[in-house]
């Protein structure tokens, strides 16, 4: 049976540990145990690469990368290579898709969506996706360029075991973006990547990030209630 949706802040967790927590929150799940449930939380710097990722699309040396403490790993998430820091918000979605009746993954993928540009919007963020790619990107700016490259806000790639959810999407509140040109973020050389405090500039609140978990947790918690 669905449950709704439970959402937890757990502040700054290393990668490693969250892996270790996906795996016991989705063991769990499947055995009827827990509740659905969106956890999130920040990462210290680090780059993962998914099932689809290329080992070209990292641009900076392991020496390189050891040297500003910034570790990588490959997971068992859809999508290409992406790039956390302090300032992401990162969500990780732990859903039984098959109890919802919703087994569909493009479906999935497109509500992640829906409910980033709910939050977005709350946060008097306009934005858009791109067809073919998933992810959410900023509405361009009025009188900008047709050739302009567009601008990423939140990358999304999961991970399903037995119809159970796990990792999810990763949404540039605030982070330091030069950390992403480390990478091709998710194998997209025509993107730049931007932020929520960017678009927003000077009319950026000093409690953004606690508005954005908050607008995010409540605009999750309404697409799966």
């Amino acid at each position: 049976m669905a449950s709704e949706l439970a959402v937890e802040w757990l502040g700054t967790v290393g990668y490693r540990d969250a892996l270790e927590l996906q795996e016991k929150c989705v063991e769990a799940r499947r055995a009827g145990a827990a509740a659905d449930k969106l956890l999130l939380l920040e990462h210290p710097r680090v780059i993962t690469l998914g099932r689809g990722a290329g080992s070209d699309n990292l641009l900076a040396s392991s020496a390189a990368l050891a040297a500003q403490g910034i570790e990588v790993h490959r997971v068992s998430r859809g999508g290409d290579i992406t790039y956390h820091a302090p300032g992401q918000l990162v969500g990780y979605l732990i859903l039984d898709l098959a109890a919802r009746g919703e087994c569909d993954v493009r479906a999935f993928l497109r509500r992640i969506e829906s409910a980033l540009a709910d939050a977005l919007s709350e946060l008097g963020v306009p934005t858009r996706t791109l067809s073919g790619y998933t992810g959410l990107f900023a509405q361009p700016a009025a009188g900008a360029p047709a050739a302009a490259r567009p601008r990423k806000l939140a990358s999304i790639g999961v991970g399903i075991r037995s119809w159970v959810t796990y990792h999810g999407f990763a949404l540039n509140v605030d982070p330091d973006l030069s950390g992403f040109d480390a990478i091709v973020p998710c194998g997209l050389d025509f993107v730049e990547m931007t932020s929520v405090a960017r678009e927003l500039a000077v009319a950026a609140p000093a409690n953004l990030a606690a508005r954005a978990r908050a607008a995010v947790a409540a605009a999750c918690a309404e697409q799966w209630r």
